[in-house]
């Protein structure tokens, strides 16, 4: 039967001699412990990692996802700070490509799930199904128990099947029949929609955008990059040569390394100041949540990670803003008979929020 999840943790018991007695259980733990405290792995040593890491990764990326750096950057990004990421934009400009294509990239368990109005809540957690054999029920593992998780045009789907995402993307758990089952780390939920302007498509409710920690729009390739596709993609799929660059345990490691990158406390105040800029501003009907302030903050950590950095600048939390922020607005009736996008509302708030001079 199927049983909780466990994350089981690393146990060494050093070099040994021959003729050595073997210590007792707690003492290997006390040595191990010990061992690690007396040499620590230096946070700059740990970033230098991910600094590689993460540049092998999107150079990949980039081999298959043509002139599209700034999405594969924040795709990127948003993996470090363990977020999950929402492509949005109209059919056939790569959205799908670009997930899988990360997924590819990681030596991990990938899924994908293509949402459909006939998708049931079911096929994603998973159902506990009678066994004769045993007499019993046993849990059977939906699509959603994989490190990367590729859900295909979400907004497909109906809104009760789109709420199955809602405990795994929040707590990186599934409870079925009272039972909860944690799923692997990393987890990462990377899905794509297209504009709700599109026939046969639900619009995502607030409680869903909400939880996806940052929104990117592919948006149409340059004419060189076209050609340049048309090359690549023309004869084969560029994902068969594909081949991938790290695995889960190592961007577990990465992602560990990313929280203890430094952000003092006048840049937290500023994460804050933007956030709260934008429940007071006029031209916004509602403003970011606490949840998006806590977004915004892991993902300029994982910013300043990929430029090198072990600080949080205010440029990282400037970068990051619209990403994370922008898909979690909606904007007032004058704006929209503006034409003003989210992303216009929250460059005129940077301009406003006073930026506090960095710090270490």
């Amino acid at each position: 039967m199927w049983g909780k999840i466990e994350r089981p943790e690393a146990q060494g018991l050093g070099s040994r001699h021959p003729g050595d007695a073997v210590p007792a259980h707690d003492e290997v733990h006390q040595t191990h412990d010990q061992r690690r405290l007396a040499h620590p792995t230096p946070p700059g040593a740990a970033l230098d990692q991910v600094f590689q890491v993460a540049s092998s990764l999107q150079t990949a990326m980039n081999s298959v996802i043509e002139g599209k750096p700034a999405a594969v950057r924040t795709a990127v990004t948003a993996l470090l700070a363990e977020g999950h990421l929402l492509i949005e934009d109209v059919p056939g400009v790569g959205k799908t490509m670009l997930a899988k294509t990360l997924g590819r990239c990681i030596d991990s368990s990938v899924r994908r799930v293509q949402f459909t109005p006939d998708l049931l809540p079911s096929d994603i957690t998973g159902v506990s199904v009678y066994n004769q054999d045993v007499r019993d029920f046993e849990f059977r593992p939906g699509a959603i128990f994989a490190n990367v998780v590729v859900g295909d045009e979400i907004n497909r789907a109906s809104p009760k099947t789109q709420s199955a995402l809602l405990e795994s993307m929040e707590e990186a758990q599934v409870t079925v029949d009272g039972t909860t089952y944690a799923l692997p780390r990393p987890f990462m939920v990377l899905a794509t929609q297209n504009p709700i302007e599109m026939e046969g498509t639900y619009p995502l409710p607030e409680a869903q955008r909400d939880r996806f920690m940052a929104r990117i729009s592919m948006g149409y390739p340059s004419a060189r990059s076209e050609v340049e596709m048309l090359d690549t993609h023309g004869s084969r799929s560029p994902l068969e040569d594909l081949r991938p660059v790290t695995d889960a345990a190592t961007v577990t490691q990465m992602i560990d390394a990313v929280r203890r990158v430094h952000a003092s406390q006048a840049l937290k105040q500023y994460v804050v100041d933007v956030t709260q800029a934008t429940r007071t501003s006029s031209a916004l009907r509602l403003g970011a949540s606490p949840r998006a302030s806590l977004h915004l903050l892991r993902a300029s950590r994982a910013h300043a990670a990929l430029a090198g950095r072990d600080h949080v600048l205010p440029d990282d939390v400037q970068s990051m803003t619209v990403p994370v922020l922008a898909h979690r607005l909606m904007l007032t009736g004058e704006s929209q008979l503006a034409h003003r996008s989210a992303a216009d509302i929250l460059t005129d708030l940077l301009q406003r929020v006073r930026v506090p001079a960095p710090t270490r």
